[in-house]
């Protein structure tokens, strides 16, 4: 009871001096608008932020128990130099005031909204504003670790980090988000479909082709042969958890506290995403004669990366449709991928680049001109194509995916080249053969040797 009581009073107690102020001079409408939309913003950042927690256990459990430190590890060493390189540099080359392909103003984040023209349209302060895009650029950055897992060296990986946060993803996040010449084209992404999960991944892509295929995934007719992972708890709980993390994502870019706006985005994602799971799983009951749970859990996540950029600019029923063709998507993206050889432990580029592809062009193909302008105040050049408008819109959202494609892959491949002739990117066979774990980190995540203290023996 003492428990309750404390629980109920220490809120109110704190909520005194605001009380009291309010009594002296109640705050402004506008003032109120900030409170508010900071809160939501900051709260929905925090959401994004745990999906850090999301693909690293996603990741660890898809891949074999050898590796899962290493894995583990690059998941949480990636966000921490993304925040850092991001802070000094890419936010600004984002954002920043520049010219229609790069930022030139604001390195190391300074507290002065006009040094960010790009982001006037929301109301936060600008460490608000950094937060959520930091948050942002750390899942493109992150996305590249399962696709390149259980034979990349741990310094590569993190040095391609550096580079990620610095100018890949920036500057292509520049081109659309940050005043450059795809947003004056008209190209619309509300979420990051193309600026968060094309660009990650079509940089695992190019690492895929560096580092070749694991040991053992292909037979030398080139038949792929099943590497299961070895959590599939871990990889299911992982889902969930970005599944959350996926409700601060697209509502969260809404950047206000806009109850419409917010509860449109919030009901297109969950139906994407359900869509999308049931989908993985009848798609591939059909394909392969049995469900499998870990396209369940990428045709959800298909889902989502496919709904991430139409959220806003969609009705429920598309983004039904949306999230159902992204579930058969993926599957045909993994059998596509191996097909080609090219092996992606956890099925990234066929989640994050297929679906992320797609949902750019979902805008020119479902994309609503009423609901675009209520929810978003877009302006789309037509309604999509799906619904009678025209290629208007569909044309420019190709553009604009070819136009990320092409610097994405382009650049990330000469990071990767850079990278394989000077230091290396591949471990030795046999360190590939014991896990990484072992002869990257020289720790293990499931040691078999425990240190146990004595039992304790009554002996007269």
């Amino acid at each position: 009871m003492r428990r309750l009581l404390a629980m109920t009073l220490v809120p109110s107690a704190l909520l005194l001096p605001s009380l009291a102020g309010a009594a002296d001079g109640a705050p402004s409408n506008a003032e109120l608008k900030v409170i508010a939309d900071t809160i939501w913003v900051l709260i929905t950042a925090f959401l994004v932020f745990w999906m850090n927690a999301g693909f690293a256990l996603l990741e660890s459990g898809f891949c074999r128990r050898k590796n899962a430190v290493n894995i583990l590890a690059k998941n949480f060493m990636v966000f921490a130099i993304t925040s850092l390189i991001y802070y000094a540099l890419g936010f600004g080359i984002m954002y920043g005031n520049g010219n229609e392909l790069v930022g030139m103003t604001g390195w190391f984040v300074p507290d002065d909204a006009e040094a960010f023209r790009a982001l006037h349209w929301t109301s936060v302060p600008v460490y608000a504003k950094f937060f959520f895009q930091l948050v942002f650029a750390g899942t493109a950055a992150t996305i590249v670790s399962g696709a390149v897992a259980e034979r990349i060296h741990y310094s590569a990986f993190l040095i391609f980090s550096v580079v990620m946060g610095a100018l890949i993803y920036p500057v292509t996040g520049h081109w659309i988000w940050g005043g450059g010449f795809l947003s004056t084209l008209g190209m619309y992404d509300f979420a990051g479909s193309s600026v968060v999960h094309s660009v990650g991944g079509w940089a695992a892509l190019a690492g895929i082709i560096f580092l070749k295929p694991r040991i053992g995934k292909y037979g030398r007719d080139g038949t792929p042969q099943a590497i299961p992972g070895h959590n599939m708890t871990s990889a299911t709980l992982g889902t969930f958890i970005l599944w959350l993390g996926w409700f601060g994502f697209n509502p969260g870019s809404v950047m206000a506290a806009n109850p419409t706006a917010i509860s449109h985005v919030v009901l297109t994602t969950n139906l994407a995403a359900a869509a999308g799971a049931v989908m993985g799983t009848l798609y591939t009951w059909l394909r392969i004669g049995k469900p499998d749970l870990g396209l369940t859990c990428n045709g959800c996540l298909a889902g989502l990366v496919a709904i991430t950029a139409p959220c806003a600019f969609v009705s429920g029923p598309s983004a039904l449709v949306i999230g159902a063709f992204g579930g058969i998507i993926v599957v045909e993206g993994v059998l596509f991928f191996d097909r080609l050889r090219l092996d992606d432990p956890v099925g990234a580029t066929s989640v994050h680049l297929l679906n992320g592809i797609f949902g750019t062009l979902c805008v020119g193909l479902f994309g609503n001109i009423d609901i675009a302008s209520s929810v978003a105040g877009a302006k789309l050049a037509s309604n999509g194509l799906l619904l009678g408008g025209g290629t208007a819109q569909l044309w420019v959202q190709a553009q604009g995916a070819l136009m990320v494609a092409v610097f994405a892959f382009g650049s990330s491949s000469i990071v990767w080249w850079f990278l394989k002739t000077t230091m290396g990117i591949r471990v030795p066979a046999d360190a590939e053969e014991i896990g990484l774990d072992q002869s990257e980190m020289g720790m293990e995540a499931y040691p078999d040797d425990m240190t146990r203290a004595p039992l304790l023996t009554s002996e007269p």
